[in-house]
């Protein structure tokens, strides 16, 4: 048998010691002593039950065995047999170590416990037991102590959080109760009942029925556990994870209290309702620094102009929120604020006169602007057109010409998004040409003539309509794939300068978005930077460092954003920056069907063989997916709107097209079967046994 002594000197050779000082040669510490209460020597499970008992909870008397301390048999067994009563009380003996129960990790289950401990040689082993378990799996040993504590022959017992960590609530509480100890709900053994109650105790949820008739926890022991959840939570500063049980004659004991370690990422009250929305389809991927400061802030101001004309929003949001932001790096707009969100408060929403008014205001320009808008358009895209063709190369630019002109495209596209957002809701244009059809059309003849993708770029920019725009990502054009792309239009006409208002102005964002490329590649150069480092720098960064100044001190250490995973199609932001995803209210908008018609096929996410009557389903309206547009029976989008290139472009292929349908790509996966309608924005998972039986 390893010794308490022993055992205590071999914690002390590994990486679990202890601080000097915080060992003690008493061999047994009652629960009532202010040692009891330090957690190096006693362990934080011991100590923090003798910091209950001390603030007058209902703990158990015990002793803790601190960690390290002498092997005294004879002072061991006189502890035993007074808590005992020589072996007439059976007793729990469980794990104390210091790296349990604590804010970081409770290592739950990681340690033994012994039950029904009744007779000193019993007791012994349950000691060793417990020590033993301090062993890791690398060999070395975690620093542990020993708690006892009388068994107690619960009637019902379970566990208590002081606030509702899977909703991330510390305005409520949750109980799981099972009958007898806690022992058997958190060794799994039993499934408890679940108690939903409201800081007072008061349950907010049915009580749910027991199969043996009567009630688990009464009314008044509800109350009692909050109570008890309320004065833990005063004492150690926070909501607690708290096993606790009832005897036979009606008490309430606390067995352990720890903080409460796996809380969901609650978002703050009143936080922005964000998604990637019609933003995603521009900037799908994500996002280094300075792509963010080229693309995303213009982006904002462009679309805060927007509504502010149109009246949608009152100007001390749009001064105080941006549209647009990222998040994890990707690119998301204020649902809210866009209006594809409905309002918190319908029925209030309803009767406050400030929308309207502030409508009613604005309605004099948004008519005259109706009207102007396309010559607006028009005048706007041949500036664009003018200025690009009057560039220079950038490497014949000094550096002050080159921080000017990187200047102006900013400028550029905060006016062309202005300009596309008005477009996309005033105007109702009759023709439904789109840049994407265009650009496949191009795309299409010159792949047949054997062109390069950089030949082709320069030879039909329209096709950049196809792309995303990166820093850091080498450009690649899709595949144009069988045969059918070329029907509207050709490579060598100009098609692209008949397109409608919109189109036109979304094509010129594509083109500032390649001009910048250019131009900050050649910043890369003068400043002796990688295209892929110098996307790590911030907008004042570059601009100051072509202004002669030296580059940031910091910049060799910069890593990239490693890619994210795609945002939810609802989210708010939680405190720690965590993304909490929204989860859908009753009577929330249904799916919208953008592109009429019905078809039925097999589900396809776009990747691998491609079914013969595919439906692609996907999470955003990527204008990259438009290629495959014409070989697909029917398109299903999460997120997206009518407006959206790649939804335009559906209705030109006529293909049967769903947008906003939640949680699409996990409902529908590739080879599930439905039938979509593209008029309603019905969707269907088809009855596979009715088609084989038809079949047949």
């Amino acid at each position: 048998m390893t010794s308490l002594d022993e055992r205590g000197r071999e914690d002390d050779e590994g990486p679990g010691e202890e601080q000097p000082g915080a060992h003690t040669h008493e061999t047994a510490v009652s629960l009532d002593r202010p040692a009891a209460q330090l957690p190096l020597s006693a362990g934080s499970k011991a100590a923090n039950l003798a910091r209950a008992a001390a603030a007058g909870l209902p703990v158990l008397p015990g002793f803790v065995i601190p960690h390290g301390a002498g092997d005294d048999a004879q002072a061991l067994r006189h502890a035993w047999r007074e808590l005992s009563h020589d072996g007439a009380v059976p007793l729990v003996v469980r794990s104390s170590s210091p790296q349990e129960d604590t804010e970081e990790s409770s290592l739950a289950g990681q340690f033994a416990s012994v039950l029904d401990v009744r007779d000193w040689p019993a007791f012994r082993a349950a000691v060793r037991t417990v020590l033993d378990s301090a062993d890791r799996p690398d060999g070395t040993r975690a620093p542990m102590a020993v708690l006892v504590q009388p068994m107690l022959n619960a009637r019902v017992g379970g566990v208590l959080f002081g606030a509702d960590p899977v909703e991330g609530r510390v305005d409520r509480m949750l109980v799981s109760a099972v009958r007898g100890g806690p022992d058997t709900l958190v060794s799994g053994e039993q499934d408890g009942t679940s108690y939903h109650l409201a800081r007072s105790g008061r349950p907010l949820r049915p009580t749910p029925p027991q199969p043996s008739g009567g009630k688990l926890l009464t009314r008044t022991e509800l109350y009692r556990l909050a109570r008890l959840a309320r004065r833990v939570e005063r004492i150690f500063g926070g909501p607690q994870d708290m096993e606790f049980g009832f005897d036979g004659a009606g008490r309430l004991w606390l067995f352990q209290a720890r903080p409460i370690t796996a809380m969901t990422a609650r978002p703050a009250r009143g936080a922005r309702l964000l998604g990637p929305g019609p933003v995603a389809e521009t900037l799908p991927g994500t996002l280094q620094p300075l792509e963010e400061d080229l693309w995303v802030a213009p982006m904002a101001r462009g679309l805060c102009s927007a509504l502010d004309i149109g009246g949608s929003a009152p100007r001390r949001l749009l001064r105080t929120h941006p549209v647009v932001t990222t998040v994890a790096g990707r690119a998301a707009a204020d649902l809210r604020l866009l209006g594809i969100a409905p309002p918190r408060h319908r029925l209030l929403a309803r009767v406050n006169p400030l929308p309207g008014a502030r409508r009613l205001a604005a309605a004099w320009r948004t008519g005259r602007l109706t009207r102007a808008l396309p010559a607006l358009a028009l005048d706007l895209t041949a500036d664009i057109d003018r200025r690009l063709a009057e560039t220079p190369a950038p490497a014949e630019l000094s550096r002050a010409d080159l921080a000017d002109l990187l200047r102006w495209t900013r400028s550029a596209l905060a006016a062309l998004h202005a300009q596309e957002a008005l477009a996309g809701a005033l105007l109702r244009e009759s023709s439904t040409r789109t840049a994407a059809s265009t650009a496949l059309a191009a795309l299409a003849e010159c792949r047949g003539q054997g062109l390069t993708d950089a030949e082709i770029v320069a030879g039909a920019p329209v096709v950049l309509a196809l792309t995303p725009p990166s820093l850091t990502a080498p450009l690649r054009l899709p595949p144009t794939g069988e045969n059918g792309l070329g029907r509207a239009g050709t490579a060598t006409d100009s098609s692209h300068l008949a397109l409608p208002a919109r189109e036109s102005l979304r094509l010129r964002i594509r083109w500032i978005h390649q001009l910048q490329l250019h131009l900050v590649q050649d910043a890369a150069r003068r400043i002796t930077l990688s295209h892929r480092a110098v996307a790590l720098l911030r907008w004042h960064e570059l601009l100051s460092t072509l202004d002669g100044d030296p580059l940031p001190a910091d910049v060799a250490q910069r890593l990239p954003r490693p890619d994210s995973p795609p945002l939810p199609d609802t989210f708010r932001v939680a405190d720690d920056s965590a993304v909490v995803a929204e989860r859908p209210r009753k009577g929330a908008s249904p799916a919208q069907g953008v592109s009429g018609g019905r078809a039925t096929g097999t589900a396809w996410d776009g990747r691998g063989e491609r079914p013969e009557d595919a439906v692609l389903v996907v999470r955003t309206l990527d204008p990259a997916l438009a290629p495959l547009l014409p070989h697909v029976t029917a398109l299903v989008a999460q997120t997206g709107s009518p407006l959206s290139h790649l939804a335009v472009l559906a209705r030109e292929f006529r293909v049967p097209t769903v947008v906003g349908a939640a949680d699409a790509v996990r409902r529908f996966t590739p080879g599930t079967r439905l039938a979509v309608d593209g008029t309603s924005g019905d969707l269907r998972l088809e009855d596979t046994r009715t088609r084989e039986a038809a079949d047949r």
